[in-house]
């Protein structure tokens, strides 16, 4: 279908080109000198001492959970409002994720004091997710954290670019794992990154990621090895040079497409408050600094969602859900409903929330269109 406004959309041009044209020219496409320079970048970028690309987002969850140690007979609190990945990589472990509810309709992510409450002898890490770009309480969390000696994971995938106090999401933890997927801030298409201050930890991920080798192809290349040892069980979660290439240059574009994403959010939360008053805006309050990544709103009650988003595909307008509950999915529910924690905020927002579009080369009259559809279709039912 062709949207008049579509969810999101990439910021690509000549410099992109250029950069995977270099690439190929090179002869040389695996993991290199431009998958090195990606990673000195972004590092800098969010202030961690290392940062390792990889293949995607999950590929970085997992080595997260593997390097921490998570294993059969272990436990994980994440959030059920999440991409079903962050609990699938503690799984792939062997490891049990258990649920955890968000804070409240306004601060849709997880909550310190149902962490607190979902802590047993098995917990062993905490993985949070920074919904759509908006902090969850690392403070408060890496305080719980501490107290327990449990292991923070950070599933900043929708993250790139926020910050509290100065210190960006993704470091506050042991671990933080980043995005590159088609409607992020930054993209590469598929692509992933790990990003950590401990140097224990980043060289067993590094090992890992390649299979659990001691040297990798460009080494071998560069005539620094002419064989290799596995020290570890591996993988192959290596990102390619061309992947590589495209994050050099959109690297350069995060901070002033997240800062245009921010001056479109305000606007839209001026619009819909005017026009619109029954549909609410999350995150009215103020925590640290977003990227502001997508745009959730919460339909009134009783508002058939479904409708809703038939009504605004007829104006052009595409929208989405983040996201189906995790709890709720076939694989994780009957566990669940064993453990018998409840998630009532987590089931509120998912059976209300819809994602309007919003991208860095939105355009104000965009932003404009999109509100008075959703006026337009509220009014119809």
């Amino acid at each position: 279908m062709e949207w008049n406004v579509p969810l999101s959309d990439i910021d690509f041009g000549e410099a992109e080109v250029l950069a995977v044209t270099d690439v190929i020219r090179s002869r040389w496409l695996s993991m290199g000198s431009v998958t090195l320079e990606f990673e000195r970048l972004f590092s800098d970028f969010i202030g961690a001492k290392h940062a390792l690309a990889v293949t995607n987002a999950t590929a970085a969850l997992h080595l997260a959970c593997v390097a921490v140690g998570l294993g059969p007979g272990d436990e994980a609190i994440v959030p059920s409002l999440t991409f079903v990945a962050t609990a699938n990589a503690v799984r792939y472990t062997g490891a049990t994720p258990v649920f955890a509810d968000v804070e409240s309709l306004d601060w849709m992510t997880i909550s310190p004091a149902a962490i607190e409450s979902c802590i047993t002898e098995r917990t062993r890490a905490i993985v949070v997710m920074h919904y759509a770009g908006f902090p969850c309480d690392m403070p408060a969390i890496m305080e719980i954290a501490d107290r327990h000696r449990l292991y923070v994971i950070e599933d900043s995938a929708h993250a790139i670019g926020s910050n509290i106090d100065g210190i960006s999401l993704g470091t506050w933890g042991h671990v933080g794992c980043f995005s590159f997927f088609s409607n992020k801030n930054m993209t590469t298409g598929e692509g992933g990154m790990l990003a950590t201050n401990d140097d224990e930890l980043a060289r067993r991920m590094r090992t890992i990621r390649s299979h659990g080798m001691t040297s990798l192809s460009w080494d071998r290349h560069k005539g620094h090895s002419w064989s290799y040892d596995v020290i570890d069980l591996g993988f192959n979660y290596r990102i390619d040079e061309i992947r590589s290439a495209l994050g050099c240059v959109q690297i350069k574009k995060v901070q002033a497409g997240n800062g245009r994403r921010g001056l479109l959010t305000m606007r839209y939360r001026e619009m819909l408050s005017e026009l619109v008053p029954e549909i609410t805006m999350p995150f009215k309050d103020s925590r640290g600094n977003s990227c502001f990544h997508i745009l959730p709103v919460l339909l009134p009650p009783g508002l058939d969602r479904a409708q809703f988003m038939e009504g605004m595909k007829k104006y052009g307008i595409q929208t989405s859900i983040h996201y189906p509950p995790a709890h709720h999915f076939r694989i994780y529910e009957g566990d669940w409903r064993v453990r018998g924690i409840p998630l009532p905020v987590t089931e509120e927002i998912v059976n209300r929330e819809v994602t309007l579009p919003l991208f860095s080369t939105m355009t104000e009259e965009q932003v404009e269109q999109v509100v008075r559809s959703v006026q337009k279709v509220v009014r119809e039912k």
